[in-house]
């Protein structure tokens, strides 16, 4: 008879023999001194850079973030510049790094440190993660790597080297399964045995063995420093292990966009409120539609009735984006205007109108820059 779910989520996972521990301990810890990667967040145990990092590591590559990180820190160097900077600043720092919520947290919960905590990213696990855009993973990871606190953290990259080791199958992403691989975590954390060790270096071993070595398509057991650990090893199932995620299905969809363009060189951007706003990140852009395919003249409609416009429309070559599972694609024209619609229209509220070839001094999305980007290469080529 198959365990009922209460008895499932008290059972714990033993991942490595207690008595074997240590030595797992030294063999990872060993491995981790010689084969981490040189990366500047890890000069430092400042707990505002190490938050920096953690929040720009984010579901989003380390190559990505390495150039993002030093540009952002001499942008704002201490918590108070932060806190201090107006948001319209600090999402042009973050622009093309995507998932721009997380930069709004970051300034939200900035103003939060310097107004209750001094100024100073908080060593309490409770107060950590009651600051806006900290979960569990962020929190454990700040005030481990930052101040020794022994909290294991649990992501992606842990828990697949977790569900190796012992061999789990199944989704690791059910709350059940996640909470038993986070108590797995805690029980591994060499704090708990060796008070000498460093918790931080134990957490950016873990996550740096889940990131290097054991990757999700092509695990490199022959070089891993604990593989004789490794139940899915040994069983010869570490590629089947964890089992895949069911990916949401795509969504395919068109952006038709107006680069509207004067004599000046001039164009126009708006903030604009409507369903597809979110796959702008909520920043800048050029006036859109949302449709099946490309839509020259519905867009033209749309900025007749929005603007009074009434004008040719030039197709411009199409580009391909992608937001989460929404493969997108977009349609932009040029539209050459002897001026630009009055700022006192009721549509144009938080309008903007910079030269096109400075729209990047303003928070733009990647998909507005690809749509700026096309038409500034049909102009150069005139």
């Amino acid at each position: 008879m198959p365990a009922s779910p209460r008895l499932l989520a008290h059972r714990k996972i033993e991942i490595v023999p207690a008595a074997e521990r240590p030595a797992f301990q030294s063999q990872l810890l060993a491995w981790f001194a010689q084969a981490k990667r040189d990366l500047d967040w890890r000069r430092t145990r400042d707990p505002y850079h190490v938050w920096i990092s953690e929040i720009m590591l984010q579901q989003t590559r380390v190559a990505a973030v390495v150039p993002y990180y030093g540009r952002f820190l001499r942008r704002f160097p201490s918590v108070q510049a932060l806190a201090r900077a107006r948001l319209e600043m600090v999402l042009r720092s973050w622009a093309g790094l995507g998932y721009y919520s997380r930069a709004r947290n970051l300034h939200r919960a900035a103003k939060e440190i310097v107004a209750r905590h001094g100024g100073k990213f908080p060593k309490r696990l409770e107060e950590a993660l009651a600051l806006p855009g900290i979960g569990r993973y962020t929190a454990a990871a700040v005030l481990s790597i930052a101040y020794g606190e022994p909290h294991a953290v649990l992501d992606g990259n842990v828990a697949r080297v977790l569900a190796r080791l012992g061999a789990i199958r199944g989704d690791l992403r059910r709350p059940i399964r996640w909470r038993q691989l986070a108590d797995a975590a805690n029980a591994l954390l060499p704090a708990q045995a060796a008070p000498s060790v460093d918790p931080g270096d134990w957490n950016q071993a873990m996550m740096e063995l889940g990131a290097t070595l054991c990757t999700p398509r092509a695990p490199q057991c022959g070089s891993c420093p604990v593989a004789r650990w490794c139940h899915a090893h040994t069983l010869g199932i570490a590629r089947a292990v964890p089992s895949p995620r069911q990916k949401r299905k795509p969504v395919r969809l068109t952006l038709s966009a107006a680069v509207l363009l004067n004599a000046r060189g001039r164009t126009l951007l708006l903030r604009q409120k409507s369903d597809h706003s979110t796959l702008f990140s909520s920043l800048w852009q050029f006036p859109a539609i949302q449709a099946p395919r490309p839509e020259g003249r519905k867009l033209a409609r749309y900025l007749q009735s929005a603007f009074g416009i009434s004008a040719t429309l030039e197709a411009l070559p199409p580009a391909r984006h992608a937001v989460t599972f929404r493969k997108i694609l977009l349609a932009p024209f040029l539209v050459r205007v002897r001026k630009l619609p009055a700022s006192e229209l009721a549509t144009m509220k938080g309008a903007r109108k910079p030269r096109l070839t400075e729209i990047e001094r303003l928070p733009i999305s990647s998909a507005t820059k690809k749509i700026a980007a096309a038409a500034r290469a049909v102009l150069a080529a005139l």
